[in-house]
């Protein structure tokens, strides 16, 4: 049967090239993906993670310097996880400053594309919540949390066959309310929470320095992500279930029971 004029007619007309785009056109959709792109690193970044770089060795080898990690700000954070927080008052040192970017570098780095390089966070893992009795050491040389002692083998520094001890300075502290103890896992390379018990802060109170503030903490760290042959999750060590919870609520000030306290 042969085809009619109409069928004819339909065929060549869907066999013509489709007209062409300007360049300004694809210029045009290009800006609108990388604009779109920028908007949503830019909310991912202020509302649910942001990316680090590990500027010194408090946290080895858990974290290696030069580690990129990833924090969410999604979820609250609890006993044993690794967190970022701004520097509560005078604990950052030397070694622990990255290298400032320059105004490009820093404009990827405000967008998320680049990890923060921000010379005014640091990182530690939570040792003592808001309440917590904690105390170095027990007879068997560990760290207790409300009276449970905790087995840090898994995460402390270790060299070779040889692993740091938990803490050769002496503590015996109560967390205050709305505040955290914190320290890193390389302990002999760490000035953390047990360096400051002696610091005088703004608001007078001795040792109220040594305790981060929960709204100074941008999140908890939950995974390496470069360089990509360290690429890993980072888990809460078991050790940390054990613990229970506080026998009496958080004190408004820090309860600092060992004289003469400090790295």
């Amino acid at each position: 049967m042969s085809r009619g004029p109409e069928e004819t007619v339909t065929a060549e007309t869907a066999a013509e090239p489709a007209p062409r785009r300007g360049v300004g056109s694809l210029i045009k959709e290009l800006l609108i993906v990388v604009v779109g792109a920028v908007i949503i690193s830019s909310l991912i970044r202020l509302f649910l993670g942001q990316m680090f770089v590990i500027p010194s060795g408090s946290m080895e080898h858990t974290l290696e310097i030069g580690d990129r990690v990833a924090v969410q700000k999604v979820t609250h954070f609890h006993r044993g996880q690794i967190v970022v927080f701004a520097d509560p008052g005078g604990w950052l040192g030397a070694d622990e400053q990255a290298q400032p970017r320059g105004p490009v570098g820093k404009a990827l780095e405000f967008v998320g594309v680049l990890p923060d390089t921000s010379t005014n966070h640091l990182i530690k893992r939570v040792i003592g919540m808001p309440g917590d009795h904690v105390v170095c050491c027990d007879s068997r040389g560990r760290i207790t949390v409300n009276g449970y002692p905790l087995n840090e083998t898994s995460y402390l520094y270790r060299d070779g066959d040889d692993q740091v001890r938990p803490s050769d300075t002496r503590f015996d502290v109560v967390v205050p309310a709305g505040r955290i103890w914190v320290m890193g896992d390389h302990r002999d390379d760490s000035a953390d929470s047990r360096c400051h018990l002696n610091d005088v802060s703004l608001d007078g109170i001795r040792g109220s320095n040594a305790f981060v503030p929960e709204t100074d903490v941008v999140g908890p760290a939950f995974a390496i992500v470069f360089p990509f042959s360290r690429a890993t999750i980072l888990h809460t060590p078991a050790t940390f279930d054990g613990v229970p919870a506080p026998a009496s609520p958080a004190p408004a000030e820090p309860k600092i029971n060992t004289p003469n306290a400090g790295c």
